[in-house]
């Protein structure tokens, strides 16, 4: 065994009844001398089960130019939840788009569930990502980019913002860019996930996040449960994107497709699908940074003076948004 942040990781074999039990091992966070009762689909693996303490329905609002999507966090409802800054659920279709505009102090996270989208910026970077695709983009001291639909139809996915801490705000603009065939994917009885960032089943992901995140792409067949662990000082949410499911304890409400659900404080999530179609979910999680947010736009930094030096640095091009001056990304 080793420590992970002060607590034991252990393996659990879960219970399932009439079936062939799977070998693979499940793995979750217990605190020391606590002796774990044995799960299966009608209860929790966890002692201290993490529990959904706030539910936001994230409605279409017009973005960039013409562009429609759902905002869950970054509203009056749920303004932040740090690190996290905003998430919105995309749905665009050309020539509407998210033409040239800036970004500095955080990082953005696009997932693409349909369709394609084109990215360009001053830098001279320039590429598509394809449905499953993933960009982990971080803006730091500065980036001025389009982001633009690149087919027929309606393109959708996720973008997910991520604060950086005030050491990093100002660090050179970098990129992780993965395949949708390269992002590790496990299974379990009846559960399927995609491992964008953090660790699920025992696989880990390969990206690098300097704000520590995880980022889990589930899905649950018909009657299938699943129990995830949280590292227990991370804040979480799930973010539901077609079907419905149970969340936390298995006798509370199902909650359905376009709402975020806020975790409490726990060791883990659990998950029951117990409707007769799929349920998809995206869980978040991620190490509070426990700094002043002063937000201004596509500006985020830790104080009001940080924010005005940003606006008359983008003004002047200079101090990391010296390629402004000239470049034009022609949407």
């Amino acid at each position: 065994m080793r420590a992970i942040f002060g607590q034991f990781l252990v393996n659990c074999i879960p219970f399932v009844r009439n079936t062939k039990i799977s070998r693979k091992p499940i793995s979750f966070f217990i605190r020391k001398n606590i002796i774990m009762s044995e799960s299966n689909e009608y209860d929790s693996c966890f002692d201290n089960p993490r529990l959904v303490i706030k539910k936001v329905l994230a409605k279409p609002q017009s973005e960039g130019n013409g562009a429609v999507v759902r905002r869950s966090i970054g509203r009056h409802e749920l303004r932040n939840l740090d690190p996290f800054l905003i998430l919105d659920e995309f749905s665009v279709s050309a020539p509407a788009g998210f033409p040239d505009h800036p970004h500095r102090g955080f990082e953005t996270v696009t997932y693409m569930l349909e369709g394609a989208f084109t990215h360009q910026d001053f830098a001279g970077h320039k590429g598509t990502i394809n449905t499953g695709d993933v960009q982990w983009m971080t803006a730091g001291r500065g980036i001025i980019h389009s982001e633009m639909p690149a087919g027929e139809g309606s393109q959708k996915g996720l973008q997910l913002w991520i604060n950086l801490s005030s050491k990093d705000k100002m660090i050179e603009p970098r990129y992780q860019e993965l395949l949708d065939e390269d992002i590790p994917r496990a299974e379990n009885n009846g559960v399927k996930v995609k491992i964008i960032a953090g660790e699920a089943m025992g696989v880990q992901s390969p990206v690098y996040t300097r704000t520590p995140t995880m980022y889990l792409d589930f899905t649950l067949q018909p009657t299938s449960y699943h129990h995830q662990a949280i590292p227990e000082s991370w804040n979480a949410f799930v973010y539901i994107i077609e079907g419905e499911g149970v969340f936390g304890i298995t006798n509370s409400g199902p909650v359905s497709a376009h709402h975020c659900l806020v975790l409490g404080p726990g060791e883990g999530l659990s998950v029951w699908n117990k409707s007769s179609k799929p349920l998809r979910f995206v869980l978040l999680g991620g190490q509070p940074l426990n700094e002043p947010v002063v937000q201004h736009g596509p500006f985020v930094m830790n104080s009001q003076d940080e924010i005005d030096q940003t606006f008359e640095d983008y003004q002047y091009c200079k101090n990391g948004f010296e390629n402004a001056r000239y470049w034009r990304s022609g949407y």
